[in-house]
Parts: C-alpha cells; structure tokens; sequence
C-alpha cells in the first residue's frame, strides 16, 4: 500500500510543503482559503501525518515516562493512574518503567529515556545514589519530578507525603491500644520512605517506653512479610503488634501469622502503611495509614507540565501531603 506523503497533498492542493506544515502546525498563521484548500486535499488523499517523524525532527517524543520502583504494588499503579488523565489530555503518553528497587536497573532505564529525549519524567528514585543521574537527565533539558520523594538539597518539583507523621501515627494506634513491643518490619533501609516510617515510629517508642524490634527486609513485598513472621516467632520474647513499612509487606505478614495459627489481632495486630485496595480486603481486614495516591500522580503530572509550558521562569515547588490512621479489624483489640 502507498503512503500519502505531504509533498503529495501540497501537489494537490497546489501550495508548498511548508504550506501544509504550517497549515498542521500552525493554521492561523494560513489564509482561511489556502486552509481549506489544503484540509481538502488531506481528506481526499487520506494523509496521516507521519507524528514520529515529527516528533524525531522536534528533538522530543510525547512520552512522560514514569519510574516506580515496584509495578507490582498496587500503590505505584494507582499514582500512574492519577498521573495519566492529566498528561493524556495534553497530548501526551506514559510509559511506566519498573526499577525493581535496584539502582542498576533504575540507571538502564535512564540511560534509555535519555536516548529517547522523553518530555519529562516523574521517577520515585531507588535510594541517594540516584542523584547524579538525575541531575544528568535534567542537565539534558528533561523536567522531571520526584514522587513519593521530597527534594531535599536537589532543585526539582517534588510531590511527597510526611512519613516520618505516617509512622507516628502506625505506632501511636498500637501504643494507644496498650502494646508494649512493637515489631517494625521493611526495608532495605537504604529507601528514604521506610527510613522516615521507622523513625517516626522509633519516636513514639521513645517517648512512651515501647520496646521496639526492627526486622530489616531486602524488599517490601509479600515474601518479606513472611520471612519477618519466622524470624519473629523464633524470639523468646514475641512482640504483640507489628507495624510493617507497606501493605504489601504487611498482607505477608498476615498470611504467615495465619499459617502459624497465631490470631490476629488476638495475639498480634498488624497495621501496613499505602491503603491500597486489598487491605480493606483481606481476611482480617487491614489497618493501615493512608497515603493519596491517585493525589500524588495528578500533583506531579501538574507540577511536570507546569515547568514544561514555563520554561527558564518555573520556580520549583515542593508539595508535601499528611497521611490518614485508617483502623480495622487487624489492630481493634483493647489489651
């Protein structure tokens, strides 16, 4: 099949080439009979114009890429899924690329979005050793914006929530419920939103003389809830509630306790931290704290077209959002 180029609807409709670009591109800048002799043509012949061509030509593709650093939790798919309303009605498409909270990965990825001179990036950084790649795309022209993530020292746009207050609020309810050893669950460590989930909730512990146990993790998935539930049961001394550093890691955590035939909340509560779908869901139904999460991909989406449309005159802005105490059945028994 032959393929309409715009040399063929300028031969047509008896204009130059750069008629019916300007015509595609840029109409008012086109008499209104030159216009309609042109659109004529374009509906006659069926021209499509060539978008990736152009967009190659332009030095920039419409692709908003969104790194997350785990597809699989339900958290991350609802912040794309805030995001994409957004930058589909500028014109615009998401790729989402998965990280696997590994910082080699997370560099392949860049180093790919780079080469496709992406028009911008939202990406929830494995740790701080992605700073300099970041700075790089940046240096490159690409706006960018942090997710889940505050900016820190770095001068990028930033949506985040205060989870050093997330975890106060996770340990304060297990304190409030008279538990006297907590069991923290998460990591790696390295992760600056389980970092800030366990300090605000070794500041708890402090101050009203909670014992705490902290059980790192290499991921915050289900697997790592269920390994924590071995080694927690292996103590002589057994905390009575476990605050874990996602609902992911606290869903494992669940199902393990379960297994064991140990009662929850009866004999150890549990609350997880996001609030995604399957909490309120589960066998026990899960307490956990709130974060916004389709607010979160909608704010960085605005923030990433606000620095796009504004250029050199953007001023970065920093949004920080409180997360919410949902209690359930997992953390409803008064000791």
């Amino acid at each position: 099949m032959t393929t309409t180029s715009m040399k063929d609807v300028a031969r047509a409709a008896g204009v130059s080439v750069g008629t019916v670009s300007n015509v595609l591109n840029r109409p008012e800048a086109v008499a209104e009979e030159t216009r309609s002799r042109v659109q004529a043509a374009i509906a006659e012949l069926g021209y499509v114009r060539n978008d990736s061509a152009r967009q190659l030509r332009a030095g920039r593709s419409r692709t908003v890429a969104v790194v997350v650093l785990d597809v699989a939790n339900p958290f991350f798919t609802d912040v794309v899924r805030g995001a994409e309303p957004l930058i589909e009605s500028a014109g615009g498409v998401v790729t989402v690329c998965d990280s696997g909270e590994d910082v080699r990965r997370e560099r392949r990825h860049l180093e790919i979005l780079e080469e496709q001179r992406v028009l911008g990036l939202l990406i929830t950084p494995v740790d701080d050793t992605s700073a300099s790649w970041i700075e790089r795309l940046s240096g490159h022209d690409i706006p960018l914006v942090l997710v889940d993530r505050g900016a820190g020292r770095h001068p990028h746009c930033s949506v985040a929530v205060d989870d050093v207050h997330g975890g106060r609020l996770a340990a304060g309810h297990l304190a409030d419920r008279g538990h006297a050893r907590i069991a923290f669950v998460g990591g790696p460590a390295s992760i600056p939103q389980v970092a800030d989930r366990l300090q605000g909730c070794r500041d708890v512990c402090d101050e009203r003389g909670i014992a705490l146990e902290v059980f790192t993790t290499a991921g915050l998935n289900f697997a790592a809830g269920r390994e924590a539930v071995e080694q927690m049961l292996g103590l002589d001394e057994r905390p009575t509630a476990m605050f874990c550093a996602n609902d992911l890691v606290a869903l494992g955590a669940l199902q393990a306790l379960t297994m064991h035939g140990v009662k929850v909340p009866q004999e150890c509560a549990i609350i997880g931290y996001d609030d995604i779908d399957f909490a309120a869901a589960a066998a026990v139904p899960l307490s956990s704290i709130r974060q916004p999460r389709s607010q979160l991909g909608r704010t960085a989406a605005q923030l990433l077209f606000d620095e796009i449309g504004e250029g050199e005159g953007h001023t970065h802005r920093n949004v920080v959002f409180q997360p919410e105490l949902v209690a359930r059945a997992s953390t409803s028994r008064e000791l």
